[in-house]
């Protein structure tokens, strides 16, 4: 009987898996839909838990109002935090700004710098990673945890493996990624020999809004702004 009844629980698990199917499908038509039409737009990560009277919030917002001057919108994950940064240089720049928020058990609010016609709601991770990856010219990454290093490391495998063109992946704050980089090189390249010496190439380290955009115009003087994938 015991056994009857795992297996009887495992059919409706493979049946419930069959109809997230079309949830799945749902969010991917949604989200292709809405962000094919926002034009070129660089993804901002960092710390929901980042507040505002913190340097890395008002260089955010510094970074996101000189990226919307530049010519680009600005994609966050939509919460508060660096997010909340993002949208609100985007929008005190007068520029495009995107939220694809995500229902989480803490830190996850919708903050008020998006526009109202381009906030999106996802319950899948994976749904919104394309949608961060496929729609963004470059990504900049502010000090974060494990989601931001999550976004980080997924856009450099991508680009390694060539499953996606290369785009400028910008880290800001040296104080902040200089140990997580000497590890990169030391323990990945030089002693284990884990990745190749022109893949630290892909990873680019700033302190400034200034240098974000240089690294943003100068890989666009010779390749051309499209979608990814």
């Amino acid at each position: 009987m015991r056994k009857e009844l795992r297996h009887k629980g495992w059919n409706e698990i493979k049946t419930n898996d069959s109809w997230a199917i079309f949830k799945i499908m749902g969010e991917f038509v949604n989200g292709f839909e809405k962000m094919s039409k926002i034009g070129p737009c660089v993804s901002i990560f960092g710390s929901a838990r980042t507040k505002p009277d913190n340097k890395y919030y008002k260089l955010t917002v510094d970074i996101s109002e000189k990226i919307v001057e530049a010519g680009y919108g600005i994609i966050t994950g939509g919460g508060p935090g660096i997010m909340e940064a993002g949208n609100k240089g985007a929008h005190l720049g007068g520029g495009t700004s995107v939220g694809l928020n995500i229902e989480l058990p803490f830190e996850q609010h919708d903050n008020p710098y998006i526009d109202h016609d381009k906030s999106l709601d996802f319950d899948y991770f994976f749904v919104r990673k394309v949608m961060f990856v496929k729609y963004a010219q470059g990504f900049v990454v502010m000090p974060g945890g494990f989601g931001t290093l999550d976004e980080f490391f997924e856009a450099l495998t991508l680009i390694q493996t060539h499953k996606i063109g290369k785009f400028p992946i910008i880290l800001v704050g040296t104080d902040f990624w200089e140990g997580l980089l000497d590890w990169v090189k030391k323990t990945l390249l030089e002693e284990f020999g884990n990745i190749s010496p022109k893949d630290l190439d892909l990873i680019h380290l700033v302190d400034s809004a200034d240098e974000v955009i240089t690294i943003l115009d100068n890989f666009y003087k010779e390749s051309q702004l499209s979608p990814n994938f």
